[in-house]
């Protein structure tokens, strides 16, 4: 990693140079250079650190210098001439971009248009805009993040995937096709309004809600994971949906969610060698084996306790256990002019023994850090970005109760695990409220599908 480091820097060393006497050239070639991936004028200025001139080097040695480029900074030198395009090209196509990234904060700003998202790079510590294909991102609500895909529900409540970096993105099965979704029609046969019957498993525990085509996802969807199934080099969706926090699932390239009956209550997910591992608001662990022709639930810990008030996170550690983690939020005290906030007060680490059926508790993360929030839980190592901090874990808001209320303040930051203490991730805040911000960690891959 060291070399890979060294030879990254030696890289853009080069490349910086030589833009001294490209710039004239890539702003002539490319006047989209600095709409299309343009910097926070309010956090850096605005420069272009990395350049080669086209004509200079042939497309072969531009792909292995490419190689070492962080994301942000490749995609810049994709679109400024078509030598540098064809080597961009080249190294996505061919799956030869391996550098590893570290996750940026994903949000809007009100002085953006509504199609503009921010990446806040933590290792940077610089803002960078991206335009995402319509709708409007600022007009979806963001339910999960993962491999750098982003899960979406627009105003119809329907489900999109979208890769913000490659700006790819296609649809999820349609709303209606999940097990407690009716679709209402109108004289004209087309959909007026969806009904959410209310039951789980064969018990139906209260009368059907009526709502509204932008209304429901707000009550319909809690959080949705994005899944590699290595075996087959496909994709799996699973979706935490209402009512009480139930699971269904799809395929890529599936017509319709498949429903996990019969539980309730799950809080996050964990998908790992076929086996889907999910826990419950009580501490409960059931395992989905998703590889057969049927779905098969077991139970692995039935319960931790009796009463459950935090948010619970399930995470594949680097060792390849699984770790519970509960995160205590509490009502702030808000300043004058502020509605109430959820605060995070406390975060417990435990190590799921899966032979003995039981919790113990973990003293710290080590040398990694945690990231939670609406996106895949996840660990990164502190080791290979020495600018994240130790023993730290990475925040969003994911709180179903206040998390959906647009004009809240959010409970975003970085927490540390020695003195249950909280701090800003970027003062002044620099985030709209909704949609909530959400991790992602930036990525090139395509998704191959028939649903585009």
């Amino acid at each position: 990693m060291e070399m890979l480091i060294r030879a990254r820097e030696m890289s853009i060393w080069c490349l910086c140079r030589l833009v001294l006497r490209a710039l004239p050239k890539i702003f002539a070639f490319s006047p989209s250079l600095l709409k299309t991936f343009q910097r926070d004028e309010h956090v850096h200025p605005p420069l272009i650190e990395a350049a080669i001139v086209g004509s200079e080097l042939p497309v072969d040695i531009l792909v292995d210098i490419f190689a070492l480029l962080e994301i942000p900074d490749l995609v810049r030198a994709g679109s400024v001439c078509s030598s540098w395009n064809a080597a961009y090209t080249s190294l996505c196509s061919l799956g030869m971009y391996r550098w590893p990234q570290a996750p940026c904060l994903f949000y809007t700003s009100e002085s953006d248009a509504d199609t503009v998202a921010c990446l806040y790079s933590l290792t940077e510590k610089r803002v960078y805009k991206v335009t995402l294909p319509e709708p409007p991102i600022r007009n979806r609500n963001l339910i999960g993040s993962s491999y750098g895909w982003l899960v979406t529900a627009d105003e119809m409540s329907e489900l999109h995937m979208v890769n913000p970096i490659t700006g790819e993105q296609f649809a999820l099965p349609s709303v209606t096709t999940i097990e407690q979704v009716k679709p209402i029609y109108d004289d004209a046969d087309a959909i007026q309004e969806y009904e959410l019957l209310q039951y789980y498993g064969e018990e139906e525990f209260s009368t059907p809600e009526v709502y509204a085509l932008d209304k429901l996802r707000d009550s319909l969807y809690v959080k949705a994971f994005v899944f590699s199934e290595t075996s087959s080099g496909s994709w799996i969706v699973v979706l935490l949906h209402n009512p009480i926090a139930q699971l269904s699932f799809a395929k890529v390239a599936d017509c319709s969610w498949t429903w996990l009956p019969p539980n309730t209550y799950y809080h996050d997910c964990v998908y790992t060698d076929g086996l889907l591992f999910a826990v419950t608001s009580i501490g409960g662990i059931d395992a989905f084996d998703l590889t057969g022709p049927t779905v098969s639930r077991k139970v692995i810990i039935d319960r931790s306790k009796d009463f459950i008030f935090e948010q619970l996170y399930l995470v594949q550690a680097p060792c390849g256990d699984l770790l519970q983690v509960w995160r205590t939020q509490d009502v702030a005290k808000p300043a004058e002019d502020e509605e109430i906030f959820m605060e995070t007060r406390k975060i417990m680490l435990y190590n799921v023994n899966m032979k003995e059926k039981k919790l113990v508790e973990v003293n710290g993360l080590q040398d990694h850090v945690l990231f939670l929030g609406l996106s895949q839980s996840f660990f990164q190592s502190a080791h290979e970005y020495p600018q994240l901090k130790t023993n730290h874990v990475y925040l969003t808001d994911d709180d179903t109760g206040f998390a959906l209320w647009k004009s809240h303040r959010r409970d975003v930051g970085v927490f540390n695990l020695e003195n249950n203490s909280m701090e800003e991730i970027v003062s002044p805040r620099l985030w709209c409220s909704w949609p909530a911000p959400i991790w992602i960690t930036p990525n090139l891959s395509k998704m191959s599908t028939g649903n585009k």
